[in-house]
């Protein structure tokens, strides 16, 4: 239950991360702001009502406005008035962080177009737990959002990206990510890593790795349903020399098993796993063996 003890909020639009899941999730924070606001503005207001019915959260008299792709432009001259009005005023996404492949992207543009303050209140994000998830390289990654959706130009959205150096970060749909699947193993590589995350934080949260070829054919023969991200691993790097595969590798093997250190090496130095697997294999023989 929110403390009823509400604070004033100074004028601003207040972007508030919410769950993409588990609905507890979301922050103290953002619920503080749900309570205080004057004014709220949803991507979705029946699932931000709902929100605020688990969390205890009334809305008394104020009032939840729709703000999305097909009513944005019409909508963005009342909250810029209420702002100008000096109300706060509260913008949620459906799910996530608001302003990564969301409407608000728009609103939020236009309120800094106009002088008035920008706060953030940060939270779930999908890209950021799926990364996590992933067990790929973090260190340097690519939000690129969804790929088109016609093979053709989905192959030459993903050409421009396969010698980015760094780990790629997808949202797609469960009933096209088998072809997208099957197009980036064409196009970047069938042995580069990749993992698929579904429902995450969601009762049927589920992540597969593999390289590309293997989740396209896992999807072709059981295709995924629910919220997807697809993360997909760097590009092989030619700098990454035979010995410091070795020494990274021997590290891996005195901890882990050979499948997991190949795996966790091969996600470090972003080098393709079969690589890696095979170079394990014959490091842990010729320590069995008592080779050096």
């Amino acid at each position: 239950m929110v403390n009823p003890d509400k604070q004033k909020l100074a004028t601003g639009l207040y972007l508030i991360a919410t769950p993409i899941g588990a609905a507890r999730d979301i922050t103290l924070r953002a619920l503080d702001i749900l309570a205080s606001a004057d004014l709220l503005v949803a991507e979705d207001t029946r699932s931000l009502r709902r929100l605020m019915d688990i969390h205890g959260i009334g809305l008394e008299d104020r009032k939840v406005l729709p703000y999305h792709d097909h009513n944005g432009a019409r909508m963005r001259p009342r909250i810029l008035a209420a702002l100008g009005a000096g109300q706060s005023v509260v913008y949620a996404s459906e799910a996530g962080t608001p302003m990564v492949a969301d409407p608000g992207f728009d609103l939020g543009r236009a309120a800094v177009a106009e002088g008035f303050a920008l706060i953030s209140a940060p939270g779930p994000s999908a890209v950021i737990t799926a990364l996590t998830l992933s067990g790929l390289p973090t260190d340097r990654f690519l939000f690129a959002g969804f790929l088109p959706n016609t093979s053709g130009k989905r192959k030459t959205a993903l050409a421009e990206l396969a010698p980015v150096p760094a780990t790629l970060v997808f949202y797609e749909s469960p009933k096209r990510v088998a072809a997208m699947l099957r197009d980036a193993a064409q196009v970047l590589g069938d042995t580069r890593p990749a993992a698929l995350c579904r429902e995450i934080t969601k009762k049927f949260e589920e992540v597969r790795h593999g390289t590309l070829a293997e989740l396209a054919e896992g999807c072709a023969n059981a295709a995924p349903k629910g919220e997807i991200v697809v993360v997909i691993g760097r590009p092989d790097s030619g700098n990454v020399k035979e010995v410091d595969i070795d020494g990274t590798l021997r590290d891996a093997l005195s901890r882990l098993s050979v499948r997991d250190a190949s795996d966790a090496v091969a996600a470090e130095l972003g080098v393709p796993r079969r690589r890696i697997y095979q170079r394990a294999l014959v490091l842990a023989a010729e320590h069995e063996g008592g080779g050096k």
